[in-house]
């Protein structure tokens, strides 16, 4: 390496963000994952014994998947050759892959290829992979923030090992924050900061694990607040444009004279990290854990929580009319006859979410959510559209009894259709007369809220069918009861 390439890669080293430049160099600098990287747990003996598979990484951006790629890269005796499949194309894969099969024929060391995003990879793509995998001529990590088992063709799962990253504790983003601030080598060690209490909380909450994110934060902060002393008589100049937007009752950051410590302040944290960032996808993972949360929350009865996750769709980027359809199908799915009223509310909840639109709708959208939730509940309407369901596909089919049949066209009674008795001219609008066999019973309502009244009106039904069938049985059609043989 000549003098040029150094001071590119000089060059290049100081154009790398705090997050990349602070990436653990060994096993001890790794922070988290300790559920399979603590002492004793799997990867780190596959690790330490340099004996490893092929890998998917799964998790959350910022917890550390291609930290601990470059951590393998350091401790494994194979080749490392990392890759993201961003950019990368197939013909980027196959010139790695030949190069991975003369490596092991010449050397006899085998290739880590580590993909990044994996995900980005379509079906295709991935196929390519999957000859040199599975011969053990490359041993392939690949790092993905999308569930494994819908974004990677199922052989390269068959054949990897799936590690499941979480996101970061507060206590990891602490340590991660603080280190940073003590490097002298790759962090911020020579220049002077005093961080506070309330700001370093702020990081480690906002930030919702991602150490990436929290590192940028603190490196624009300090950066920012740098910048504003080389203006000569304007301290804060560099945050000018953002004191024009800053909230009500939000204090700006402390200006500081030249030479003195910068003071990172919670006014500081909240400047530098804006608005907090939601990790979601419409067609991803976080949508249909989101919604699964929201309805288990309002099946459980917990107002609380349906709202909580009601927030969080809402402030990810949902679209409110998703919402308001979940809402139409649970009323009648969860709550059903147990609170006839709460259908009505939801779709009311709907029409509300089509005239107003957001922000407002969520206001309609949370009462919803909240009456929804404390109703009682019953999927006893769901059971029984589930069994009739079952039975018309899978059993005999019935036919229409003949006095139920269509009766208005001249020549019906020729066909047998006769017999129908008129409900409304029975006592109490009601008379006895079969609509299907007698055995078969599919809603069974519960004891709970209205469904309780429903429940006692059908026990009603059925005593007066009973004392009905007792009387035509002691006396059968065309009997005398008078007459005594």
């Amino acid at each position: 390496m000549d003098l040029f390439d150094t001071l590119r890669a000089s060059h290049r080293d100081a154009a790398r963000p705090l997050a990349a430049r602070m990436r653990p160099r060994t096993l001890d600098e790794y922070v988290g994952q300790e559920q399979f990287l603590g002492p004793g747990k799997l990867l780190r003996r596959m690790l330490l014994a340099d004996r490893l598979n092929s890998l998917v990484f799964y998790g959350p951006p910022g917890c550390g998947k291609t930290a601990l790629a470059h951590v393998i890269a350091n401790h494994t005796k194979s080749i490392f050759r990392p890759m993201n499949a961003v950019s990368a194309g197939i013909k980027d894969v196959r010139e790695v892959l030949q190069q991975a099969r003369h490596d092991l024929e010449i050397d006899g060391r085998r290739t880590i290829l580590f993909l990044d995003e994996m995900h980005r990879f379509n079906r295709s793509q991935q196929d390519v992979l999957l000859p040199d995998v599975e011969e053990g001529v490359v041993i392939l990590i690949g790092a993905t923030t999308q569930n494994p088992f819908f974004a990677i063709n199922t052989p390269l799962l068959s054949r990897s090992q799936i590690f499941t990253f979480e996101p970061l504790t507060r206590e990891h983003i602490k340590t991660l924050i603080l280190r940073a601030l003590a490097d002298t080598e790759r962090g911020l060690g020579n220049t002077p900061v005093t961080l506070t209490d309330d700001a370093l909380a702020f990081l480690c909450e906002v930030c919702d694990g991602d150490a990436r994110r929290a590192l940028t934060a603190l490196e624009i902060g300090v950066k920012s607040m740098l910048a504003s002393r080389e203006r000569v008589g304007e301290p804060g100049a560099c945050l000018a444009s953002r004191e024009r937007e800053r909230p009500e009752g939000l204090k700006p950051p402390v200006a500081h004279a030249p030479g003195s410590p910068v003071i990172f302040d919670l006014a500081l944290a909240q400047d530098s990290i804006q608005r907090k960032v939601m990790d979601f996808d419409p067609t991803g993972d976080t949508h249909y854990d989101l919604a699964s949360a929201f309805i288990k929350s309002l099946r459980g009865s917990d107002p609380q929580a349906a709202v909580y996750w009601l927030a969080r769709m809402l402030e990810s980027g949902e679209d409110p009319r998703f919402v308001a359809r979940r809402l139409v199908i649970f009323a009648s799915e969860d709550v059903g006859n147990a609170d006839p009223q709460a259908l009505l509310v939801a779709n009311a909840a709907w029409d509300a979410v089509e005239r107003v639109g957001l922000p407002e709708c969520q206001l309609n959208l949370s009462q919803a959510v909240c009456y929804l939730a404390t109703a009682p509940k019953s999927n006893a309407a769901t059971v029984a559209i589930g069994m009739a369901s079952k039975d018309v596909k899978e059993g005999r089919t019935l036919p229409v009894p003949k006095h139920l049949r269509d009766s208005h066209y001249k020549g019906a009674k020729q066909f047998g259709h006769v017999g129908y008795q008129y409900a409304h001219d029975g006592e109490g609008g009601w008379v006895d007369q079969e609509y299907v066999p007698a055995d078969v019973t599919y809603y069974t309502p519960t004891d709970r809220g209205f469904e309780a009244t429903i429940r006692e009106r059908m026990a009603e039904i059925e005593r007066r069918r009973k004392t009905n069938r007792d009387t035509v049985s002691r006396d059968p059609p065309g009997s005398d009861p008078e007459r005594k043989e």
